[in-house]
């Protein structure tokens, strides 16, 4: 794992430091082009870079990874629907099976590679930026809830709460949308709350609490 991850880190260095980033936008709408670009520019926005061609650069790689995402998912659902529509009982599951493990072959190349172009402008806390970016920030906002809702979680409970986040965004970044990405957050969330639960934290009554303190202070649940 190391090893390819480096390998794909070499590569990209060599290539990406002779050659401008392109914008992967041939034959795409320009509304969706655009869309796309102005989705990434805000949050290349956020990162703070000095450099023009820098934040011209971030941009693209997080555009084309949008695009790559899109194109991914599109031949998965296009090969998915002429297996249903073409084939029956063994031959049509078999053909839907490959077309997913094509589809997971491809996002595992893709999800290292996209870190890997990053790194070549940003350092890791601002990858974990993007990153975050990505995925709407549910790390952030869930992790925050969590210790705000549970003022007495011991150290050890706020790092593996965290932890389990930051998996979840490994995985939710590859989601094919935002429903999907979600719904990756849920999972997670439900194992923490089984952790908890686990722990001897009464959520019912933490979350009571919680809704009250929130409200005494002027907030909105």
């Amino acid at each position: 794992m190391q090893k390819l991850n480096l390998m794909i880190l070499l590569l990209l260095a060599v290539v990406l430091s002779a050659n401008a980033i392109e914008l992967n936008d041939k034959g795409r709408n320009p509304e969706y082009v655009n869309s796309i670009l102005g989705r990434s520019k805000k949050i290349v926005d956020k990162l703070g870079l000095q450099d023009t061609n820098s934040v011209r650069e971030v941009t693209y790689i997080i555009a084309n990874r949008y695009f790559e995402l899109n194109d991914i998912y599109e031949v998965r659902d296009s090969l998915v629907k002429i297996a249903k529509e073409t084939l029956k009982g063994d031959e049509k599951q078999i053909s839907i099976k490959v077309a997913e493990n094509e589809k997971d072959s491809k996002l595992y190349r893709s999800h290292f590679a996209f870190p890997a172009a990053l790194s070549l402008f940003l350092d890791e806390e601002q990858i974990a930026a993007v990153k975050d970016g990505m995925t709407y920030n549910v790390v952030k906002v869930t992790y925050d809830a969590t210790l705000d809702m549970i003022p007495s979680l011991k150290e050890e409970e706020k790092a593996q709460i965290m932890a389990w986040l930051i998996e979840a965004r490994e995985l939710a970044i590859d989601a094919e949308n935002s429903k999907k990405k979600h719904e990756v957050f849920g999972k997670y969330k439900g194992r923490i709350n089984n952790y908890l639960s686990k722990r001897g934290y009464d959520l019912v009554k933490e979350r009571e609490e919680w809704y009250k303190r929130i409200k005494e202070r002027g907030g909105t649940i």
